[in-house]
């Protein structure tokens, strides 16, 4: 993403929820974006959750999101407290 205010500032946006391909993950990610700026927009709240569980938490106006650069990918928490490790117990 980058912002519409500031030239060169550029930003990190993360979507998540479940998908049963990447190309699903893009559209329902687009979606739920555009659900979010139409929300902000008409100043009504911005909705949290589908039935499927993706959501928005919030807008941010003066940010562009880059669609054509979006990827998805399998998401791995890197806090989670059962990381794989590379050594034996």
């Amino acid at each position: 993403m980058r912002s519409t205010v500031q030239t060169g500032v550029r930003g990190l946006h993360i979507f998540t929820g479940r998908a049963d391909s990447r190309s699903s993950a893009l559209r329902i990610a687009h979606e739920v974006y555009e659900a979010a700026r139409a929300a902000a927009e008409a100043g009504t709240e911005v909705p949290h959750g589908r039935p499927d569980g993706w959501g928005a938490r919030g807008y941010r106006p003066g940010w562009e999101l880059d669609w054509p650069a979006a990827t998805a990918a399998r998401w791995v928490n890197p806090y989670r407290w059962t990381k794989p490790s590379n050594f034996e117990l």
